[in-house]
């Protein structure tokens, strides 16, 4: 996936390919990555892929997206049935389909000024949006969610008939690309889902489309090695669009309103509104998405967001903080924002807090808050624990922490900062992977600051062990100044006197259930497909060894999924029947989620269980 093309709608994609001749499918992968080689020049809304001296390949995105497949042109004498359209479009960002009614040529963004009541649209990730948008009483919704006559029938709402279809098409999609690992899931698959995401789109199920296209993006940022790829957070997306599809086709009422979810959400008044600066972080998404986000808080410590995020890359990640943000006639950057205040009226806000920009919206600059000081010192003094767990009840995932750093540690995913949190020894992470965000370098400074006391900003990882992701930090000799660790880089002038790095210490194995035995073989199944476990069976004894350590259902449902993996069938002729790829399907999604499930209540005593018990000493550090 290259991010110097426009994002690509997925139903250009999916038509594209499906055009294809089954000689021509076969090369496709092979196709995209040829042209991801070539040079790629822009000039206006118009990009330009030059396959070889004589041919290009032109992709039309006005408004930075291509929204149809006549947007795609190629110079070769096999146009438009040839290979070089599709594999354009496999090469791209995956973009949202746009509404109904947009105008053709267009998608929305979210960011143009709109009357009230503004809408907001899906997550750039991909995710769907859920949270308080759907019907309280659990009616059917008139904005293409509900029944296609816009009745519900009299008693429980159940999904039509076209929704179980579209359920179905995207659950089938999801489990071909599961079988095949994404590894082995090439542009075919992808496109496949793609079209069945499209489907979901127009039978009104917003929530499966996103999390297809999540699946989607996700495999494409692995297929290429992207470094903000996360193989957890693609087994995630898998899992998110195998659970909806698979429940959606019995759901009633509320729960079928939440798994149908929506494509947008409503901005609200929010009357008058003083906010103070707390952080910006780059946005750089595996989708294609590139921006900052401002994070602010106001009086009473609830959080608000201003952010910049479209199509783009790394320069656009870290040159967004730079650029004015969009509310009101203000013209503070959104570094500038991070620091100082804002006063607003006329506010607008969403459900996740995201203020909008609509026309009546009034802002100016205001005096900021140290993260000393009132306000914001309110945020601070919330415990950890209680942070934590209002993020696992679907809160903000942001965590306001005192720490004290302890070096570097070595785990089974690579070095870490060790910092002790009022007793809990809590593991720091890098945010993001790419080189272009100095979050890595940053972390490793910082591991040369060992015994500093530092307020921190960071978002939670949840698992067995306490652990985050660092976004930002006060300064290491200056608690006045502030850090945002993905666009400010600290040089060693910045550490205290005497600071030196040390080779990362081991720490001893924490005693926790050794539910890794079957997160590993989850994480197996999304990156090399059925085979990976087909290969083994169950003959390595881990479903025995969960049972005896207490875990009964892990190992029921692990000797499950070796099972449905290893199951093939002959004919009378001893020749292997087709794999049932929907009980493979099955059989991973009960896996995922109660791994997910039992983590997350794992991560929840973990730092509650710590917060109580003695500070432990320090590892021992190797000089």
């Amino acid at each position: 996936m290259s991010p110097d093309l426009p994002p690509v709608v997925p139903s250009v994609t999916a038509e594209l390919v499906a055009a294809l001749s089954p000689r021509l499918r076969k090369r496709l992968d092979a196709g995209v990555t040829k042209l991801l080689a070539r040079p790629v020049t822009r000039d206006g809304d118009s990009v330009r892929i030059a396959v070889d001296d004589d041919t290009d390949v032109v992709l039309h995105a006005p408004g930075g997206t291509v929204t149809g497949a006549d947007a795609i042109h190629c110079g070769c004498l096999l146009a438009p049935d040839c290979l070089h359209r599709a594999a354009a479009a496999s090469a791209a960002p995956v973009a949202d389909d746009p509404p109904a009614d947009a105008p053709a040529g267009t998608t929305p963004t979210g960011d143009e000024p709109t009357a009230a009541p503004e809408t907001e649209p899906a997550p750039a990730d991909g995710t769907a949006q859920t949270d308080g948008t759907g019907p309280a009483d659990g009616t059917a919704q008139t904005d293409g969610t509900g029944p296609a006559d816009g009745t519900a029938p009299a008693g429980i709402e159940t999904a039509t008939d076209a929704q179980r279809v579209a359920a179905r098409a995207v659950f089938d999609a999801a489990g071909a690309v599961l079988e095949a690992g994404a590894d082995g899931a090439g542009a075919v698959l992808q496109a496949e889902l793609l079209h069945a995401a499209h489907t979901a789109r127009l039978a009104g199920l917003p929530r499966a489309s996103a999390a297809a296209v999540s699946v989607v993006t996700g495999v494409r940022a692995a297929r290429s090695a992207d470094p903000g790829h996360r193989l957890a957070d693609l087994t995630g997306a898998l899992a998110e669009a195998l659970g909806v599809a698979h429940r959606l086709p019995d759901a009633t009422g509320d729960d079928l309103t939440g798994l149908r979810g929506t494509v947008r959400q409503p901005y609200r008044p929010d009357g008058s509104l003083r906010l103070y600066g707390l952080f910006t972080e780059p946005v750089l998404t595996a989708t294609g998405y590139a921006g900052a986000v401002t994070w602010t808080a106001d009086a009473d410590g609830r959080l608000y967001t201003v952010s910049d995020v479209a199509p783009g890359g790394p320069a656009r990640a870290t040159g967004a903080a730079d650029r004015a943000v969009r509310i009101g006639d203000t013209s503070l950057t959104h570094r500038e924002l991070s620091r100082a205040g804002l006063a607003v009226s006329g506010a607008t806000v969403s459900p996740t807090g995201r203020l909008g920009a609509g026309a009546g919206v009034r802002a100016v600059r205001a005096a900021g808050a140290s993260w000393h000081a009132e306000p914001l010192d309110r945020l601070w003094s919330v415990p950890a624990a209680d942070q934590v767990a209002r993020a696992l009840d679907g809160g903000p995932d942001l965590l306001f922490l005192d720490v004290t750093l302890a070096g570097t540690v070595r785990g089974t995913t690579g070095d870490c900062l060790l910092a002790d949190c009022a007793g809990v020894p809590l593991r720091l992470v890098t945010a993001h992977d790419d080189p272009s965000l100095p979050y890595r370098d940053n972390l490793r400074l910082l591991a040369a600051a060992r015994g500093s006391r530092l307020r921190i900003v960071a978002r939670l990882a949840p698992g067995p062990l306490p652990r985050v992701l660092l976004l930002a930090t006060e300064h290491p000799t200056d608690p006045t100044a502030r850090v945002d660790l993905g666009l400010d880089r600290l040089q060693h002038a910045d550490l205290p006197a005497g600071a030196v790095a040390s080779p990362a210490a081991d720490v001893p194995a924490a005693d926790e259930p050794p539910l890794h035995l079957l997160r590993r073989r989850v994480h197996q199944a999304v990156s090399g497909g059925r085979r990976v476990l087909a290969l083994g069976g169950g003959a390595s004894g881990d479903g025995a060894r969960l049972r005896r350590l207490g875990l009964g259902t892990a190992g029921d449902l692990l000797d499950d999924l070796h099972a449905a993996a290893a199951d093939r069938s002959r004919d009378s002729f001893g020749r292997l029947l087709p794999a049932d790829t929907a009980r493979f399907a099955r059989s991973w999604l009960a896996a995922a989620l109660y791994t997910d499930t039992v983590e997350r209540s794992l991560c929840a005593g973990a730092w509650a269980a710590t917060a109580e018990a003695p500070a432990p000493a320090r590892p021992t550090e190797v000089a």
